[in-house]
């Protein structure tokens, strides 16, 4: 089969495979050898499930010649997250102690997705845990870039990120804390996005935090971002995190015309510090939504400045309660990098945690007063591109900044509010992809995705590849 046709986007396979032009189970067997052939390098899947693949395909295809079409994700061949339980399979979650873990029935997204035809090829590497930014995972090893092999994929969904980058999976779930979903997709140059907090059902995911934790789609194309939100979101009752709040149809806010729409951009905090060459490639990425007719808006949200204080206060106490029993009965069967995180977990105070709850309060009406002056706020995903694998510094602005810390500067607001925020590709510096970053409104991910797409359509990022993706 062509590598053109590997390079697709679903959105584009998925009316040849309604049309009976192209057969699920070739598309699946030619991603399966994809596989075969650069897993070896790239270390972004943990458990290749061959044989059922080629049977879900064989399914899907009998399914479809039997006119029983069921959408565009029907015979799609995807991977996923390893975080998710499924019915008689293992999920390891990264880990040693869970690598025999089998959680007994479907998470609430497997199952939606199943009954949408998709075919499930395998589970994807992760930071140990979704406990990191990098997926150097201590038992399954380190995931790799695409774009550069001694380079981190970013995390916690590093093998999402990697497998959709290098065409080893049509599109993916990740998770999402501290932008585990968006960190992978900047440095990968793919496509994020972070619903709202109760847009997607989180049960049978394994949590790292619970006020924090979203599940969302990575593809390759704001519109394949689309078509995985459609088939994930809405309420579920067995997830009391989500709302009844409808869901519309995604796909009809995929057009170019933004003329008018509003667009915040907060200097202070999200253009602080940032390396020059991402600085200047989301301010192009800005100037192009200017030159497409929205409106550019500065905006001011000054408890920004305690972003980092309220996130890491809230997802220690929180994954500390999770992992407390193994912590304390056996803490060697974490890695070092998660038994170091987790091993904080007690450091903060009561107080700490507390004051963090009332910094997301005023967080959020500061963030509902901006975006009472746009529709949504657009800022840089991270401040820096692909740090090297083992790396724990890397150069910023003439100085030595932690890796970990960078990682997660500009994400966590939209956890700490539970806001949507989509990050797409807008550049690139030393050949490495950069990611801009479109925050939203609550439950208004459609506004992201028109702004993402006419972004797309205009720069055209999904065309460049990386190297090892062209092999």
């Amino acid at each position: 089969m062509s590598e053109a046709l590997m390079r697709q986007s679903v959105s584009q396979l998925a009316p040849l495979i309604k049309q009976k032009q192209l057969s699920p189970v070739e598309l699946t067997t030619a991603l399966l050898d994809r596989v075969e052939q650069l897993n070896p390098h790239v270390n972004a899947y943990i458990h290749v499930d061959a044989e059922s693949a080629i049977e879900q395909a064989k399914q899907a295809e009998a399914d479809i010649a039997g006119g029983g079409y069921r959408g565009p994700l029907h015979g799609i061949p995807l991977a996923l997250k390893d975080i998710f339980f499924m019915k008689d399979k293992v999920s390891t979650m990264g880990s040693k102690i869970h690598k025999d873990f089998i959680g007994g029935y479907d998470a609430t997204v497997i199952s939606k997705l199943k009954n949408a035809g998709a075919v499930l090829t395998g589970t994807l590497n992760m930071h140990e845990y979704a406990w990191g930014g990098t997926t150097n995972n201590d038992h399954f090893g380190a995931c790799r870039n695409p774009w550069d092999l001694e380079r981190i994929p970013g995390g916690s969904s590093g093998g999402s990120g990697a497998a959709v980058a290098a065409d080893m999976s049509f599109a993916s779930l990740g998770t999402d804390t501290a932008g585990s979903i968006r960190i992978p997709a900047s440095i990968c140059g793919i496509v994020g996005l972070k619903p709202t907090h109760g847009r997607v059902s989180k049960h049978g995911c394994f949590p790292l935090s619970w006020s924090l934790d979203h599940i969302g789609p990575m593809t390759k194309t704001v519109s394949d971002a689309a078509i995985l939100l459609q088939v994930i979101a809405g309420y579920d009752a067995e997830d009391p995190t989500t709302l009844k709040v409808p869901v519309p149809q995604y796909s009809d806010f995929l057009t170019e015309d933004i003329r008018g729409l509003v667009v915040g951009v907060e200097e202070d905090y999200f253009f602080h510090n940032i390396d020059p060459d991402v600085a200047a490639a989301v301010r192009q990425g800005i100037e192009t939504l200017r030159a497409l007719g929205a409106v550019i808006k500065p905006v001011s949200i000054p408890t920004l400045k305690h972003t980092l204080f309220a996130e890491l206060a809230t997802v220690l106490g929180e994954s500390g309660a999770i992992h407390h029993h193994n912590m304390k009965t056996r803490p060697m069967d974490f890695g070092e990098n998660v038994r170091h995180s987790l091993g904080l977990a007690h450091l903060p105070t009561a107080v700490d945690f507390v004051m963090a709850q009332q910094i997301r309060r005023k967080l959020s009406l500061e963030f509902e007063t901006a975006l009472e002056q746009c529709d949504v706020i657009v800022a840089p995903t991270l401040p820096i591109t692909a740090s090297k694998v083992g790396e724990s510094f890397a150069s910023l602005n003439g100085t030595q900044a932690n890796v970990d810390n960078e990682l997660i500067r500009l994400t966590p607001p939209a956890n700490l509010t539970g806001l949507p925020s989509l990050s797409v590709p807008s550049g690139f510096k030393d050949g490495l992809p950069v990611g801009m970053q479109i925050m939203g409104k609550p439950f208004d991910e459609g506004t992201l995705l028109k702004v993402g797409y006419a972004f797309e359509q205009a720069t055209q990022f999904p065309a460049k590849k990386p190297a090892l993706a062209l092999t």
